[in-house]
């Protein structure tokens, strides 16, 4: 095991679960251990079927093993014995999150499963196994007009912290200081037999430091960006069977999440210069999941949840994984599987592994459409090499490789996730492909197809369902390769899971099926919720009441259409920072769920909030920097543009990473414009609409700094009728 973020001396707790083929526990061991910043190598003791266990049946058992570092503190007053103290440890919060991993394996000689006639697709000209396999163009008879293109999408390069040399390279590499680039490892793929890779690099890695260097230049860090992103495109006009991809690892993995984005043509950062400039191109405040995903579904761009954790993750509205309309539409892959991120194996035979099969299955029961990814986050340059697991995508039969055709099939949800680069794996459903959205009545005929160019077969296989929506548990429906059921009224998803002769295990992406008619009548009784607000400043506090036939499993409060909490226990409540929210009228719903995945809301609510804080009226002459009115706890202003010429300055200071918003309101018949400035004058921010009702938004940096207000009269102007400016602090 390896527990990276884990401090040199600090406990670590094991539990190790031998599960039967129904799931129930056969046999289970346990430990406490100090983690001493390297691998450690724990030898559990097996006797087999004997004794006890001599009648165990042949079967596929599963390997369960949850991990984690708790609290110094905490761990000290654990009471009971060996394995009470685990047990209570793997439970409590704090420390570092709880780790759990599922392997499957044969025990004895189990009965190998009956798949259905299938043979290969065709494969990508430039990948490895186009070399040993000759339908390169044309799919085989008992196949399907697909092309499967092998990729690895998480890598980095000294554009970030990857590129290190092998023979030296043992973890990830400061910032900017790897010796090889995208260019290089773009080629070393090629060569390694991959048919695309995408090198991801930390998007706040480009000021040259993992953490912020203020003193970097921000025109260097975009510039270093775009000719990531122009490599990528070189190398693609001179290899046109390859796909090279750029793009970043967004985010931090501490109360964070990292996600990779594959086609964005521009830096997202929130990291400022000591000038106050921005490094990136657009400025996306850090952790807030909500905010990326709508600008990357405005800009058509496209997304993988990285080694994710099932806790203190990717959090929308306080859920930890929190589902939302934007995240579901962009977000179109999961890692299932990845290989040691610092490995330096060139040879393919990495044992370093992580499974997140737990936390795939509950990203789906949370109602992201996704697939799953299989990747190897390589820092060190062995792109593609450290082990044989792959991504598989499919493109249409005759689509030529391209950033649009291959973002076309992310899109498309056609992926598959290996452990072997020799096979494949799909999931049909009434004659429809894995990734496919459908409306069903009747039965639902499920083929799991798979297959292998190297003469491995499938040990076992399972189709798993669930329910999107739900936050319940993913079961199986049935180990075997067909399967013919039909579904209860309401939406599902199903997924392939295949276990070679060797161990090595594939996953197809889910098929998502709405149904109709045809099965058993579920709950559909919807949840009934009222909502209440008091207060107008301040703290306020957003209230409640909610009720189901079976039982209310969560309360989401709303405001202005956007969750802004939730509560799991009645009386459901959540208390609020009025500063977050503009004075004036918002509307409160209470959104209820049940345990079927039924919700129900409120009535909309109106309220009003007045947060405290004097008017601040312009004092002329502040037509400059030098002599701006200075504001201090005021959060509405007024003034006027005394002719078409007037400038108006009104000085801010804010801490760091304070939100700032201000809506303008102005006379009939003018056009004044807003905006907001550093020292120097350079535009931090600005709204140059065609009225004088204008809004802006900015986050500032990680230190305290100077801004200003700045308004000015494009067309028009009044000494009697004044504009106001609204400040908020979201």
């Amino acid at each position: 095991m390896t527990y990276p973020g884990a401090t040199a001396g600090q406990p670590v707790v094991w539990e190790l679960s031998l599960l039967d083929p129904a799931g129930k526990l056969v046999q289970q061991w346990s430990g406490e251990d100090e983690y001493q910043n390297q691998a450690m190598v724990v030898n559990v003791p097996w006797e087999g079927r004997i004794g006890k266990l001599a009648d165990l049946p042949d079967g596929n058992y599963g390997l369960q093993l949850k991990a984690r570092a708790p609290n110094e503190v905490v761990s000290r007053f654990a009471k009971g014995t060996r394995a009470e103290r685990v047990s209570t440890l793997l439970a409590l919060e704090g420390g570092h999150a709880a780790i759990e991993q599922r392997w499957d394996i044969a025990v004895g000689n189990p009965p190998k499963p009956n798949m259905p006639a299938f043979a290969a697709m065709a494969v990508g000209e430039q990948g490895e196994l186009a070399r040993r396999y000759s339908a390169k163009s044309v799919s085989a008879t008992n196949s399907l007009p697909y092309t499967v293109y092998y990729a690895n999408l998480h890598s980095q390069t000294n554009d970030s912290d990857g590129g290190g040399a092998i023979g030296s390279c043992t973890s990830s590499q400061p910032a900017q200081t790897g010796a090889f680039g995208p260019a290089a490892a773009f080629s070393y793929a090629k060569t390694a037999g991959l048919d695309v890779l995408a090198t991801t690099e930390h998007n706040h890695y480009f000021d040259g430091s993992s953490s912020t260097n203020t003193g970097a230049s921000p025109a260097t860090a975009r510039s270093r960006y775009q000719a990531g992103l122009s490599a990528a495109n070189s190398f693609n006009t001179s290899n046109p069977s390859f796909l090279a991809l750029y793009g970043m690892e967004w985010g931090v993995i501490s109360n964070g999440g990292h996600l990779n984005i594959f086609n964005s043509n521009e830096l997202f950062s929130w990291e400022y210069s000591a000038s106050n400039e921005l490094f990136g191109d657009r400025f996306v405040a850090k952790n807030d999941y909500a905010a990326l995903y709508g600008v990357m579904r405005q800009q058509g761009l496209v997304g993988q949840f990285n080694h994710p954790e099932s806790t203190g993750q990717f959090l929308v509205g306080g859920t930890d994984l929190g589902y939302s309309a934007d995240g579901d539409e962009v977000m179109v892959l999961a890692e299932v599987l990845g290989t040691s991120a610092f490995s330096a194996n060139t040879t393919e035979t990495e044992t370093g592994r992580s499974n997140w099969e737990a936390v795939f299955n509950k990203i789906l029961e949370r109602g992201f459409h996704v697939a799953p990814s299989s990747n190897q986050d390589n820092h060190c340059a062995n792109w593609g090499k450290a082990y044989t697991n792959r991504t598989g995508v499919l493109l249409p039969a005759g689509t030529v490789l391209s950033k649009a055709s291959f973002v076309a099939a992310l899109k498309a949800r056609r992926v598959f996730a290996s452990m072997d680069k020799n096979s494949q794996v799909v999931l049909q459903a009434n004659g429809r492909i894995m990734g496919e959205r459908f409306t069903n009545s009747g039965p639902l005929n499920l083929n799991v197809l798979f297959a292998n160019t190297a003469g491995r077969t499938a040990a076992s296989v399972q189709i798993l369902e669930g329910v999107p929506g739900r936050n319940g548990t993913v079961s199986t429906l049935a180990s075997s390769a067909t399967s013919t059921t039909t579904p209860a009224v309401g939406q599902h998803f199903y997924y392939a899971k295949v276990t070679q002769d060797d161990g090595k295990v594939l996953w197809s992406a889910p098929i998502w099926v709405t149904q109709t008619t045809g099965g058993t009548t579920p709950d559909t009784t919807v949840p009934v919720a009222g909502a209440s607000e008091s207060g107008t400043s301040g703290t306020i506090t957003l209230s409640a009441t909610a009720s189901d036939n079976v039982g209310v499993t969560r309360v989401d409060f709303l405001i202005d259409n956007v969750v802004k909490g939730s509560d799991t226990t009645a009386p459901y409540a959540l208390a609020f920072d009025s500063s977050t929210l503009t004075n004036g009228s918002h509307s409160l719903v209470a959104r209820a769920y049940d345990a079927a995945g039924n919700s129900g809301a409120s009535s909309a609510v109106a309220f009003t909030i007045n947060n405290v804080g004097a008017v601040y009226n312009e004092v002329e002459s502040n037509g400059s920097i030098a002599a701006a009115n200075v504001l201090a706890t005021q959060t509405t202003v007024s003034g006027t543009m005394g002719n078409a010429s007037d400038i108006d300055f009104f000085k801010l200071t804010l801490t760091a990473n304070k939100k700032l918003r201000i809506d303008m309101t102005g006379p009939s018949g003018t056009d004044y414009d807003l905006y907001l400035v550093n020292g120097s004058g350079t535009v931090l921010a600005s709204s140059e609409g065609s009225t004088s009702s204008e809004l802006l938004n900015y986050t500032n940096g990680t230190a305290i700094s100077v801004v200003y207000i700045k308004v000015i009269s494009y067309s028009g102007s009044s000494t009697t009728q004044r504009y106001n400016l609204s400040l908020s602090f979201p």
